[in-house]
């Protein structure tokens, strides 16, 4: 049984996304990060890092209880734990996999992040902060588009992690003022991805907007 400790932001929903298509057995814990519960000494005990998601896996390696916080590690670690091929076994594969991965986390979801604190209904208006990581989201929208008129997925002919990872933060397009209509193969993608049932269900948790 898999523990989630969550909150409905995107990178909670990566992990319910994983969860639900792996069909996977687990216990929610929401985590109401508007209310600093990610503060709290017990979350702090699974997340020292004081962010969601995490989780506690009861059933670890050697069957003791692994808990982990970071949604990257926590998909590639779902999927090992399985064998799902939404992380692939062929080595090139797998390589071009964690690649596109690591560029969500490390480009879409800090950049789409501030995007939308500095545009969705900022405590203070910053021009600069605006101009900048809007900028960068759109430069990295073309990146995505350029990748998805090439392949179907964002690595390569299956469907992997890595749009998993991505798709949560593309599905905030309207908060950081991005029109999906100006980037055709990234909208192809997102629409057929949003037809999946265990997208729909893993984006529904917490069962919050």
């Amino acid at each position: 049984m898999i523990d989630l400790y969550t909150w409905a932001t995107p990178n909670g929903r990566k992990v319910s996304v994983m969860l639900e298509e792996l069909g996977l057995d687990y216990i929610l814990h929401a985590i109401d990060i508007s209310k600093d519960e990610q503060f709290s000494p017990e979350f702090l005990a699974i997340s020292p890092n004081n962010r969601i998601p995490a989780i506690i896996d009861q059933d670890g390696p050697d069957n003791k209880p692994l808990s982990l916080f970071e949604s990257g590690a926590i998909l590639i670690y779902l999927a090992e734990k399985t064998g799902s091929l939404l992380l692939p076994s062929d080595p090139a594969m797998k390589a071009t996999t964690i690649q596109w991965l690591m560029w969500q986390m490390g480009g879409v979801g800090p950049m789409f992040g501030q995007a939308h604190h500095f545009m969705f209904q900022p405590k203070e208006d910053v021009p600069y902060g605006k101009k900048r990581y809007h900028n960068e989201t759109k430069r990295l929208y073309k990146v995505l588009n350029d990748q998805l008129a090439l392949n179907p997925y964002i690595a390569g002919n299956d469907y992997t992690i890595a749009d998993i990872a991505t798709y949560p933060w593309v599905a905030r397009f309207d908060r950081h003022d991005v029109d999906l209509v100006a980037y055709p193969h990234v909208k192809s993608w997102f629409d057929r991805l949003s037809e999946r049932p265990a997208i729909r269900k893993g984006m529904a948790v917490p069962f919050l907007n």
